[in-house]
């Protein structure tokens, strides 16, 4: 049986670990809201009215792709791509492919920026490995002019942010709806995750302060884990409605 990501992957233990998860959502959540194409994500009215869940069902399709056979990841991601051509046809456009391509770094950067943060720094492999798994997800989209290989990607990556992020009315809305949706705690919570991960230019953009009152509480939480007491963290800082879907999340590398 072959599997789209092989057993034992890093990106398997990337995306096998809720709190992992939980940062590259938060991250993607800041990057979305500053995308040039974030108009599309409104025309569906999806977005504005669940953002979180919106967003999360992004996260879901990733790590379902991570976790299936090769078979049905294909099928995963040629039902992702029959979605986003419905919308074009009742739009009556096309999605710009710089907007495809943005969603597919984001995936990558917050994956290792996420895993970085919470768990230790990946060497050049397993960030060419992680690469490599996105690329073939792009590729089986039909996205054109993606880089070969993590090296080559990492200046296109740069060139994106300059190009396709800015600070308009939709991120205005988009980070109001988040505070409507989190309540006014969890959603400081979520800016503090938010700068720990973000690059420089989405940090810019968003106007975040530079400080970091939650950086000193990761090593904390990593103590946490050791003692099995993370759980109650998340629970304090999860909204009800998406525990039982973030606690799914923890599936062991090696499944």
């Amino acid at each position: 049986m072959e599997f789209f990501v092989a057993k034992g992957s890093v990106v398997r233990k990337i995306w096998g670990r809720s709190d992992v998860i939980l940062f590259i959502f938060a991250g993607a959540s800041a990057e979305f809201a500053l995308n040039k194409a974030v108009d599309w994500l409104y025309f569906t009215g999806k977005l504005p009215s669940d953002p979180l869940g919106r967003l999360f069902s992004t996260v879901s399709y990733a790590r379902e792709i991570v976790f299936s056979k090769k078979e049905d990841a294909h099928s995963a991601i040629d039902r992702i791509k029959s979605i986003h051509q419905a919308v074009e046809r009742d739009r009556g456009g096309k999605i710009p492919d710089w907007a495809y391509r943005d969603v597919l770094f984001m995936l990558i950067y917050y994956s290792k920026a996420a895993f970085e943060l919470l768990e230790r720094k990946m060497n050049q492999q397993e960030k060419e490995e992680l690469y490599q798994v996105f690329y073939r997800v792009g590729d089986r989209m039909g996205l054109q002019d993606l880089p070969d290989n993590y090296s080559d990607w990492l200046p296109i990556r740069q060139v994106h942010l300059e190009q396709d992020l800015e600070k308009s009315l939709y991120t205005k809305d988009l980070f109001k709806q988040y505070r409507k949706h989190l309540g006014t705690l969890r959603y400081r919570m979520l800016i503090e995750a938010q700068k720990l991960v973000v690059p420089y230019r989405a940090f810019s953009l968003l106007g975040f302060a530079p400080v970091h009152w939650m950086r000193p509480a990761v090593p904390l939480y990593r103590l946490s884990k050791r003692l099995r007491l993370d759980g109650l963290v998340k629970d304090l800082l999860l909204p009800s409605r998406y525990k039982s879907q973030i606690q799914a999340l923890d599936i062991s590398s090696s499944c």
